[in-house]
């Protein structure tokens, strides 16, 4: 392997084999409780409400609202928009009309679990999300006068799919250090063989790159959004230092997975970050140590944005009413802070996860084009 691929893929392995190294020591069976179960059940109970934890972390959440909605209050100045490529008159594509029709009909399928279609529900989660995926290109498409990433980046776009699969198993991986914080109570049924919903779980894993990115290059299509996040403080650190720290976190989540449950959101990106910028790669966190924010955020909202329909589509389609039919439905276990479900199995201060978690959908896709040689590009602003 050339020693530029080396540089780039070390670390990474580091992620996956610093746990399970910790564990070996940690755990009397040298693993987690659960490990290896797929998809991952909940084996051990996490400690209920703790409030000092709660305002603790609702503080944190605060300052962050108040960075997105008021970044002059953080000296976050803002830029001069830069108009976006004249648009040609277009109307809707034919992929957002078919996604239209699939989102609606497996929406309404997964929800009313009604039975003229046989075994059908039981798929239903995936094509309803790659439904919404192609209806928001769409919107994309016509919003920017013939450019989305479908229409101008199919092969980035299609890629993503495939890297998405890889990367949520490699997130999911994590979940067994944090004692499941997520888990899927219908991960095992009788309807159906389990080999079947390994299936329908690597389908459905293929949909969380590409919805995040659709969003994203909607959010782009607003010049002054996209400079209202610009020229505000460097922040940026060596790339030693985001390696050691993101590694160092990684065993601290395996030691007390409880007080650190958090770390599996930003440890990944931590290693991510390292290696791009120890290769010179660009990145949202290059931009950020640039005074300029606005990928990072940006990014981050995209994945927000994706969260909230995840959860109110899982929510909704696990009404207390037989039969169970979505295999996908997930529930989650987070420790001291697992209050304030609004029309959702996430707690109120849990979609605050999905900010960092947009970082590290951005910078695993980058990674993985460094690494096999395709682009990443999928700023559409650059046409």
């Amino acid at each position: 392997m050339p020693s530029s691929k080396w540089s780039l893929l070390w670390p990474i392995l580091l992620t996956i084999l610093v746990p399970l190294a910790v564990a070996w020591f940690v755990y009397p069976n040298h693993l987690p409780p659960g490990f290896g179960i797929f998809p991952p059940q909940l084996v051990v109970a996490p400690p209920g409400f703790n409030l000092l934890v709660f305002l603790l972390v609702a503080a944190a959440a605060l300052v962050i609202t108040a960075l997105l909605i008021f970044p002059t209050w953080f000296g976050i100045q803002g830029g001069t928009p830069q108009p976006l490529p004249p648009p040609i008159a277009q109307g809707f594509p034919w992929w957002f009309w078919v996604g239209l029709v699939l989102n609606v009909f497996f929406w309404w399928l997964m929800w009313t679990r009604v039975t003229p279609f046989g075994d059908l529900v039981y798929y239903a989660f995936t094509p309803m999300w790659w439904g919404f995926i192609l209806f928001l290109d769409g919107v994309v498409f016509k919003r920017r006068g013939g450019y989305s990433l479908i229409a101008s980046r199919p092969i980035a776009f299609w890629i993503s799919a495939l890297v998405s699969v890889a990367g949520w198993s490699y997130f999911e991986f994590f979940d067994y250090f944090v004692l499941e914080n997520w888990s899927y109570p219908n991960g095992f049924m009788a309807a159906l063989p389990h080999s079947t919903i390994v299936i329908i779980f690597l389908a459905a894993y293929s949909t969380v790159w590409p919805a995040v990115f659709v969003w994203h290059s909607l959010l782009t299509s607003f010049p002054k959004f996209i400079a209202r996040y610009e020229n505000g403080p460097a922040i940026g650190l060596p790339s030693l230092v985001w390696l050691l720290g993101g590694l160092g976190l990684l065993a601290l989540v395996v030691i007390w997975p409880y007080p650190f449950f958090w770390g599996i959101w930003v440890a990944p990106i931590a290693v991510f970050s390292a290696v791009l910028l120890k290769n010179n790669v660009w990145n949202p966190l290059t931009s950020l140590a640039q005074g300029n924010w606005s990928p990072a955020i940006i990014i981050a909202l995209s994945s927000l944005c994706t969260g909230f329909l995840w959860e109110f589509w899982n929510y909704g389609s696990a009404h207390p009413t037989n039969p169970v039919t979505n295999p996908n439905y997930w529930v989650y276990n987070i420790p001291y802070v697992n209050v304030g479900h609004f029309f959702s199995e996430m707690p109120a201060l849990g979609y605050f996860g999905y900010l960092p978690f947009g970082l590290l959908v951005w910078l695993l896709f980058i990674w993985v084009g460094e690494l096999f040689g395709f682009s990443t590009d999928i700023n559409l602003n650059q046409e």
